[in-house]
Formats: structure tokens, C-alpha cells, sequence
């Protein structure tokens, strides 16, 4: 059989093992090692395996991930999700729709210094729902903006996907960060005036919440001033490169501890908890992150990669053709598969095209976030949306996935902009080097 051929069972044999039930991290190695040692022999393979593992495990630059984890889980655990919520609510409760708007500000802000959407589902959602139940919101609208508010953490930095990508493909971490500020504050303002349309077509949707004084207003944002200070040290510090992105993350976890403890948020059983997420959620990355890179070299001998860029090419469709039939691939992939596994099998493949195509590969990095985004959130798979049908044990899931598709409409629209005009992304990166 032809390497070509090889490849390509082999990457379907990765899936089948994928849902036969085998972790993808081990389903990754033995196709990764198993193909190597047919293509070229078997010591190579051991070796491939005893070096990638190795290099995984003892790497400095993979720090960054647990430390964003740990972060993370501090911010969860330590409460610091309330004061987040709270000065969104302040601002934007009394319009039409304002909670659920406050909801997705309040998930930007968690985002600014998280890592991680299912926390920020779960932080600002554990808050935001019970007010938009009080206020006789429409449960799929409330259920729906925190699950699509939710995929806003992996675009607005620090995001453990930029950070794969970033090592994946030898990028910037820092660039990456950069680039997905402005398109995720964008992403949430598109957001926000959804719900506000919505809304003012149908007020029974999301009723505006009490009005609040100046005086609360102020209170609200003291209160929050422990985050704002995080978000500019995480952000700030790596923006005028004060921090590497691992020590942006560490210095992140440390504040946020300051922060819990200041304002005797964080108990001893919840920094405990904390820890335990952080080992469990770093584990099952490192050991997925371990597959890819046994799976890469046996991709990269199938020859599939070069093949497949020669072949798209040599076709002459126009790249932005193929940039849309590689985020409908994206988009299909999002339906069965979770996010870092769907990051993981397709960016040995896809980047060699990238590059050919002459695509930048910071603003790449930023659709294939976006595309991940709202893999977490359409069914049958929508991790986000199974987060939230936990917290909203009444609502049926079917109609949290029926409030999601204007959102995921919005995303579409936002992938068409950021193709048609990439400076959205590259602009800030550009002014910053």
C-alpha cells in the first residue's frame, strides 16, 4: 500500500478507536507509533514515542497550560465570578435583555484572565441563571447566552487552544493573545446585540431588570478591582513584555489567590479542589498533547499533508474557497469530536496548506478558535451545552440548542468578516512589535 493510503487508515482507525471509546490521547499514540514503525521501522517509532513523551513532560513552555488551569480554578472556586457578574449587571440590567447581556459581559471580563470555557460556563452561569429565572426570562434565550458566552474564554486570551496551536505550529503565543483581543471583544458586542434585538422584537424574552444608582454602580466596581488588576497584569504583562506567556500565567494564579484570600473567598477545602481540577484537566491535555506529536511524524510520512496542499492548489479555486470548505470541514468535525482532539488531527494537515496558501498563521490561529467555538456548542457533542443543561436541570436540552443557533449565526457572520478583512485580527499584533 502507498504511504498516502496508510495515512489516511490510519487516521480513520484513530477515529473508530476514538468511538469505540479508547482516549483519544492513547488512540493517538498507538496509530501514531504503529504507522511510524510500517513506514520506517520500528526503532524509529520507540524512539519518536521516548522522545516526544519525554520532551512533553519535561518542556517549560507546557507549564503555561497548567498554571492557565490553575488559574482558572482559583477564579472558580475563590468566588470571584460574583463581582465579575455583578458589575455587568449594574451597567446593563435595566435595558431589555440586560441580564443576559450583563451575562456575557461579565463571561468577557472571567475571560480576560481564565483559560477555560467550561469555567466560565459554569462560574458566571451558577450566578447569571437563578437572576434571569427570577425575572422570568425565556429559558432557552438564559440557557443559550451563557453556553455561547461561555466559547468567548477561548478567544479572549489567556486560551489554552492559542497555546496548543501556538506550540503546535511553532507560533507566537504572545502574537496569538494579541490577535484575539479585539475580535473577542468584538464577538461579544455582536453577542449583546443579538439579545438586544431579539429582545425588542419579542420584550417577553428577556424583561429589563431594576435600575441602579451611582452609588451601587461605584460599589460594583471597587468590588471588582481585584480582577481588573489581574486582567492587566496577565494581559498588560504580556502586551509590553514584561512576562512570558508562563510567567503572565503564574503570576495570574498567584493574584488570584491574593485576591481569594484578601476578600476570604477561597477555603482550604476549595484550594484544595483547585489543585485536583488543575492535575486532572493537565493530565488528560498532556497526555493528548503526547499523541499528537507520536502522530505528527507518521502524518508527515504518509506524505498526506503535501499531498493534499498540491492537490487543493493545483485545482485553482481561489483561497478564500478553500479557507471556507476547511472551516465547513471544521464545522462537521465540531459535531462529533470534542475541541482540543478536533486541534490536535487537523492542524498537521491543514497548516501545510495554510502556509502554502501564504495565510497568516496568527490570523489561522484566530478562525480555528472561532471554529472550535462553536464546535462547543452545537449538537450532538456541545460541551458547553451539556455544562449548562447540568446547571439548569429543568430546561430540556433540546431547547438550550434551540436558543444557540442565532448565536452560532452570529459566529458565522464573524468568521466571513475576519476572512474578508484579516487587518481585525493582525492589526494589534502589527502595532505591537
Amino acid at each position: 500500500m502507498s504511504p498516502i493510503l496508510i495515512g489516511v487508515i490510519g487516521i480513520g482507525a484513530v477515529l473508530l478507536l476514538m468511538a469505540c471509546g479508547l482516549p483519544i490521547g492513547f488512540a493517538m499514540i498507538l496509530i501514531g507509533a504503529g504507522g511510524f514503525a510500517y513506514l520506517v521501522n520500528l526503532p524509529a517509532a520507540l524512539q519518536i514515542v521516548g522522545v516526544s513523551t519525554y520532551g512533553i513532560v519535561s518542556s517549560y513552555e507546557w507549564l503555561v497550560l497548567p498554571l492557565f488551569f490553575f488559574l482558572a480554578s482559583i477564579l472558580f472556586y475563590g468566588g470571584l465570578g460574583k463581582s465579575m457578574f455583578r458589575i455587568a449587571y449594574t451597567y446593563l440590567g435595566r435595558l431589555p435583555g440586560g441580564l443576559a447581556m450583563a451575562t456575557i459581559g461579565a463571561i468577557s471580563i472571567f475571560s480576560a484572565i481564565s483559560g477555560s470555557s467550561i469555567a466560565a460556563a459554569i462560574t458566571i452561569g451558577t450566578i447569571a441563571l437563578p437572576e434571569m429565572k427570577k425575572y422570568k426570562y425565556d429559558d432557552s434565550l438564559a440557557t443559550a447566552c451563557v453556553a455561547a458566552g461561555g466559547t468567548l474564554d477561548i478567544l479572549i486570551p489567556p486560551s489554552s487552544i492559542f497555546v496548543v496551536y501556538g506550540i503546535l505550529t511553532e507560533t507566537s503565543i504572545v502574537d496569538l493573545f494579541v490577535a484575539g483581543f479585539v475580535p473577542g471583544i468584538i464577538l461579544a458586542l455582536m453577542f449583546m446585540a443579538l439579545i438586544y434585538i431579539r429582545v425588542r422584537i419579542n420584550p417577553n424574552l428577556g424583561p429589563p431588570g431594576p435600575g441602579t444608582s451611582f452609588r451601587e454602580k461605584l460599589v460594583a466596581t471597587v468590588e471588582c478591582v481585584d480582577a481588573i488588576v489581574l486582567i492587566g497584569l496577565v494581559l498588560g504583562g504580556l502586551v509590553v513584555g514584561w512576562f512570558t506567556p508562563t510567567e503572565a500565567a503564574g503570576m495570574g494564579a498567584f493574584g488570584a489567590i491574593v485576591a481569594s484570600l484578601i476578600r476570604r473567598r477561597l477555603s482550604w477545602k476549595g484550594f484544595k479542589e483547585s489543585l485536583w481540577d488543575t492535575v486532572q484537566n493537565t493530565g488528560m491535555v498532556l497526555l493528548c498533547l503526547t499523541g499528537a506529536f507520536i502522530l505528527t511524524p507518521f502524518i508527515a510520512m504518509s506524505r498526506i499533508p503535501m499531498e493534499l496542499a498540491g492537490l487543493v492548489i493545483g485545482t485553482g479555486l481561489p483561497r478564500y474557497v478553500i479557507m471556507l470548505l476547511i472551516i465547513l470541514v471544521y464545522l462537521i468535525l465540531g459535531c462529533f469530536i470534542d475541541t482540543m482532539t478536533m486541534v490536535l488531527l487537523t492542524i498537521p494537515v491543514f497548516f501545510p496548506l495554510i502556509k502554502a496558501l501564504n495565510y497568516d498563521p496568527v490570523w489561522f490561529g484566530v478562525i480555528v478558535v472561532l471554529c472550535v467555538e462553536m464546535a462547543l456548542v452545537t449538537p450532538p457533542v456541545g460541551m458547553n451545552v451539556w455544562v449548562v443543561s447540568g446547571l439548569a436541570k429543568d430546561v430540556p436540552m433540546e431547547l438550550i440548542f434551540k436558543g444557540i443557533w442565532p448565536f452560532v449565526v452570529v459566529e458565522l457572520i464573524f468568521v466571513i468578516l475576519l476572512i474578508a478583512f484579516p487587518q481585525i485580527v493582525l492589526f494589534l499584533p502589527a502595532m505591537l512589535k
